[in-house]
């Protein structure tokens, strides 16, 4: 019998998040998945009268292709999968992972050089379609997280069919806000840091793009960001996993850069280009389901109470200038049982120890 969860994400997916069209052609792309979900989104768009396309994907398969990398292999890979974005109308990837880390002794020279020559592929899909990207509960995400596997699959459920919607007006609140902020301080255990986000577009994020959802992301100017910031949330980039970051800025750039024993590879990824020891993101999470990290960025930037800061490439569409071939999300979580902190706007305090303080944003709190 068919989870009737698996039919409303679906269905949400399908009309909310991408808004599909009667005609329109929409790539659902699924990676180590139930076969379940990729056929309740076949048929939801086909229940709009959209044209549904198909590719499958598979870690370990993926792993290989990135071992023997070349830049003649990934040219031609990119030059075909552009073709194929450019004919679509919307974009809905399902992400399963067995193993998180089955990229992590992929050489980087090879991650960078598939990065490289993938970007355009990346770059028309965020900007040309409407797109949709969400990962897929499994027992080693649920380990990730703590829970038993069925646990986890209620979380997630309660997670990705969050009334979005209802986000929508607070969050935009909180958009014009950073749109009218200059200076940014914020203080933390280990964290006391200054940037400026003047005249830099801001944009709020509720289940149009990323689910599960829950965030307003800005860019901080380039060259402005000074100070120290401690990340107590552990991450994972490029199959590595990383606890306890510690950046040191000067007018912008990342002047050094730990992470105890994962210090060595920690510098080798902001060392990918010029652009990947500046930050092109800065961005409040609110979603009030997740409150702890998981070593999953779509979950965990959306953390309640939390912040990321984003070494490297800025979007266009909150663009500060910065290019990259990294994009980084790091995470800190200011909730008091996490040691609390404090968030400045042009010298007023604005949120403290995670709760918004202003009356338009309270509807954003946990």
């Amino acid at each position: 019998m068919q989870d009737p969860r698996i039919d409303r994400l679906a269905q949400q997916l399908v009309k909310y998040s991408t808004q599909l069209k009667r005609g329109e052609k929409v790539l659902i792309d699924v990676a180590e998945v139930p076969d379940e979900i990729g056929i309740a989104l076949i048929r939801e768009a086909r229940k709009k009268g959209a044209i549904p396309f198909l590719r499958v994907n598979h870690a370990k398969l993926n792993r290989e292709m990135l071992m023997g990398a070349t830049e003649a292999q990934y040219e031609a890979i990119a030059e075909h999968q552009l073709k194929e974005m450019q004919d679509m109308d919307a974009y809905i990837a399902l992400r399963g992972s067995h193993n998180i880390t089955e990229l992590s002794d992929v050489p980087a020279k090879n991650m960078a050089t598939a990065m490289k020559q993938m970007s355009p592929v990346m770059d028309h899909r965020v900007k040309k379609t409407r797109w949709c990207v969400l990962r897929w509960p499994n027992p080693a995400m649920a380990q990730q997280a703590g829970m038993s596997t069925e646990a986890f699959e209620q979380f997630y459920f309660d997670v990705c069919l969050l009334d979005y919607k209802a986000l929508l007006s607070p969050a935009r609140a909180l958009k014009r806000l950073m749109e009218k902020t200059d200076q940014v301080h914020i203080v933390s255990d280990g964290t006391d840091l200054t940037f400026s986000i003047k005249d830099i577009p801001a944009l709020e994020c509720c289940g149009h793009y990323n689910i599960p959802d829950g965030e307003v992301f800005t860019a901080p100017v380039k060259n402005s960001v000074n100070g120290v910031i401690s990340h107590n949330a552990p991450t994972i980039y490029q199959g590595i996993a990383f606890d306890n970051i510690r950046l040191e800025f000067k007018e912008g750039k990342i002047v050094k850069a730990d992470a105890g024993s994962r210090t060595k590879e920690l510098n080798k990824i902001l060392d990918t280009d010029e652009g990947s020891r500046y930050v092109g993101e800065f961005a409040l999470g609110f979603n009030p389901k997740i409150m702890e990290p998981m070593r999953d960025i779509l979950f965990d930037e959306k953390i309640a109470g939390s912040f990321h800061f984003t070494p490297g490439q800025a979007y266009e569409e909150a663009d500060n200038t910065n290019r990259s071939q990294v994009h980084w999300d790091m995470v800190s979580i200011q909730r008091k049982e996490r040691g609390g902190g404090e968030i400045f706007f042009d010298g007023k305090l604005i949120r403290k120890d995670g709760v918004f303080l202003p009356k338009s944003l309270e509807k954003l709190n946990y």
